[in-house]
C-alpha cells in the first residue's frame, strides 16, 4: 500500500471520526468550553511551567489538549491532518477567546515542517494514540529534532505497545509483539460514544518500545527518562477496574503490565 492511499484512507476516516466526536461525551466539548481541563495532572507535571513558551503539537486532532496548554500560558500550534477536526479546532480557540496565541494548520505529520515554514518550538507535544497512525518513525523522529530550538524538547505519552499483545480481557498473550506490518481495519465505530460512522476504513502500525526510543536517539535526541505507568485513560480490557482518579489499573493483587508511557527527549 503506498503513502497517497493509506493518508486518503485515514484522513476520510478522521475527518468522519469529527462528526461523531465533536458531540460525543468522551471528548465533552461543552465542558471544555466551561473550563475542564483535558490534560492528565502527571502529564502537566512532567512537562512542567510552559508559561512563554512556544509548544507544537502533533497529530491534534481537536485542539483540546492543545488549548489547554495555551490555558497555562504557552503560545500554541496545533497540527493535523483532517480539515474537520482543525476546523473544530479553530472555533474552540476562537470561543475560549485564545486564537492570539494558538494558531492550527492543516498539515499531515511528515509535511509539518513545510506546513510550518520551518519555525522552532520550545516544546513539541504528542498525546495518547497517536504512534498508531504513522508507518515511519524514523520520518516521525526527523521531523520532531527538526521542530525544536536548541534545548527544546519532545514530550510523548503514549499506549505501551504490550496492550496490543493482549487478549480482550488483557490476560493472555494472543498477538505478536514484533508484528509491525501495516493493519486494514474495518469498524463501524470509533472509540467514542456515539453514532455509527461512514467511512470505516484505516491503516494502522504497530510499534515495540524500542523503536520508538531508536527513532528518537538516532535524530540526535537525548532520552531524559522513559517511564511506564501501570494505569491508562480507558478500560483497554475488560478485566480493568476504575480507581479513584479515573484511570484504569488492572485489579489490586493480580499481576499487572505497564499500559502507557511517558518519554521526554531534549534537543541538546
Amino acid at each position: 500500500m503506498d503513502e497517497d492511499e493509506w493518508l486518503r484512507l485515514n484522513r476520510e476516516n478522521w475527518d468522519d471520526r469529527v462528526r461523531v466526536h465533536a458531540d460525543s461525551a468522551f471528548y465533552d466539548l461543552p465542558g471544555f468550553r466551561a473550563g475542564a481541563d483535558p490534560l492528565r495532572p502527571v502529564e502537566v507535571a512532567e512537562v512542567g511551567d510552559v508559561a512563554g513558551l512556544r509548544l507544537l503539537h502533533l497529530q491534534c486532532h481537536m485542539g483540546q489538549d492543545t488549548l489547554a496548554w495555551a490555558r497555562r500560558g504557552a503560545e500554541v500550534a496545533g497540527v493535523d491532518f483532517s480539515a474537520e477536526a482543525v476546523r473544530v479546532a479553530r472555533g474552540l480557540a476562537e470561543e475560549a477567546g485564545l486564537a492570539g496565541r494558538a494558531r492550527f494548520v492543516v498539515s499531515d505529520v511528515y509535511a509539518a515542517r513545510e506546513a510550518l515554514e520551518g519555525e522552532r518550538f520550545d516544546v513539541v507535544y504528542t498525546g495518547g494514540g497517536s504512534l498508531v497512525w504513522l508507518p515511519d518513525l524514523t520520518r516521525w523522529a526527523a521531523v520532531v529534532a527538526d521542530s525544536l530550538r536548541p534545548g527544546g524538547f519532545l514530550y510523548l505519552a503514549e499506549f505501551h505497545p504490550v496492550t496490543d499483545m493482549l487478549d480482550e480481557a488483557g490476560e493472555r498473550v494472543a498477538y505478536d509483539y514484533f508484528d509491525t506490518a501495516p493493519g486494514r481495519e474495518d469498524h463501524p465505530y470509533t472509540y467514542t460514544d456515539g453514532p455509527e460512522l461512514e467511512r470505516t476504513v484505516s491503516v494502522q502500525w504497530r510499534h515495540p518500545l524500542g523503536e520508538v526510543v531508536s527513532a528518537l536517539a538516532g535524530a540526535g535526541l537525548r532520552i531524559v527518562f522513559l517511564r511506564e505507568r501501570p494505569t491508562t485513560m480507558f478500560q483497554r480490557f475488560t478485566s480493568l477496574e476504575r480507581g479513584a482518579a479515573g484511570e484504569f489499573a488492572f485489579p489490586a493483587g493480580r499481576p499487572s503490565v505497564p499500559l502507557m508511557y511517558a518519554v521526554r527527549a531534549v534537543r541538546e
